[in-house]
């Protein structure tokens, strides 16, 4: 029995909420059986990928040269690296160019790659999973590579990941094994894992186009203030005075901790340049709609090298040897960076 004042409900408003929760149910029912059916096309198509794994990429590859000083001269140059243990009659390889030696150029490696791997790739194609890109590698090394030694390497898919979703779209993650042999003697092995997806469907925004911001921390914030200032700032080891750009937190030359800075004085010539056609990305572009832009590896008169944008001359104007001029670009309000501009006669 209802006590005084109690509210007695009404018969409609019974049935709105049984409707009320029939609806709701019917939603949640519908949305576990599109997720369902969308869980079982991806389990499907991760059970025929994972047949893959374990099943050879690459069978008694060669590399196409053997261990070689220039190419070893080559890559410290490019990086850098001036460590003695890569030069003169004892000269052994840097471990990060274990890959290097297994890598078959633009034409590749098809002689002895395996029809698994072009089957396993031709599958997730199929599937609508059509870019792919690298997102990390790790390396472990067995014994130094040296000059003169002859490089073999077998490679295995090691893994297939489930589906996965990503901010560039779903896909899945394959992982390769490749083991390297010097002289029949087992001297790394490398892992490289990339990416297959299917892009996701972005919206244009109607905002212009921001360049990436950089990530400034306690080892380079004195760099990024030198920008704000207008000065491009190169650090100086106070043991031996070798200089360093970008910033590091110890010396390469002699591993000292403590440092000064120089002031760059503004000149400098292009050391190499790539020319960027794909992905557009519109914040780098003159145009402003994602076209071709040169990214210039720019030594400068200090002798310390840059990575930056040529400015003043269309992309494919840049040129080796090309001198430029600093200059401190606003992209945006928020942003302003080092450049560096050329003319046409450059």
């Amino acid at each position: 029995m209802s006590g005084a004042g109690a509210e007695i409900p009404r018969p409609e408003a019974a049935v709105e909420d049984r409707t009320d929760r029939t609806d709701r149910t019917d939603r949640a029912d519908r949305a576990n059986r599109a997720d369902g059916a969308d869980r079982a096309e991806s389990d499907e198509l991760f059970e025929r990928l994972s047949a893959y794994e374990g099943r050879a990429a690459a069978v008694a590859g060669r590399g196409k040269d053997p261990v070689n000083e220039p190419m070893i001269r080559h890559w410290c140059e490019a990086v850098g690296d001036t460590s003695a243990a890569y030069r003169g009659p004892d000269a052994v390889a840097p471990p990060t160019m274990l890959q290097a030696w297994t890598m078959g150029g633009l034409t590749g490696h098809t002689d002895h790659r395996s029809a698994a791997y072009d089957e396993m790739f031709a599958l997730l194609d199929g599937a609508g999973y059509t870019s792919v890109v690298a997102t990390d590698c790790e390396q472990e090394y067995l014994r130094p590579l040296r000059p003169g030694d002859r490089i073999t390497f077998d490679t295995v898919i090691e893994s297939v990941s489930p589906r996965k979703t990503t901010k560039l779209g779903i896909g899945y993650f394959v992982t390769t094994r490749t083991d390297v042999h010097a002289g029949g003697e087992p001297a790394g092995t490398h892992r490289f894992r990339i990416l297959k997806y299917r892009p996701a469907q972005r919206n244009k925004s109607p905002e212009a186009a921001r360049r990436p911001r950089p990530v400034i921390n306690r080892d380079n914030a004195g760099f990024w203030d030198g920008v704000a200032e207008h000065r491009l700032l190169i650090q100086r080891c106070t043991d031996c005075a070798t200089l360093r750009l970008p910033w590091l937190p110890g010396c390469n030359a002699c591993g000292g901790a403590e440092w000064d800075t120089v002031e760059a004085g503004g000149g400098g010539t292009v050391f190499s340049h790539v020319v960027m056609h794909h992905p557009p990305f519109p914040a780098f572009a003159p145009d402003g709609e994602g076209g071709p832009y040169a990214v210039a590896l720019v030594e400068l008169a200090e002798g310390v090298r840059i990575v930056s944008n040529v400015i003043g001359v269309p992309y494919d104007k840049v040129r080796v040897g090309m001198p430029v001029q600093l200059e401190f670009l606003r992209t945006d309000p928020d942003l302003e960076l080092p450049v560096f501009r050329a003319g046409e006669g450059g």
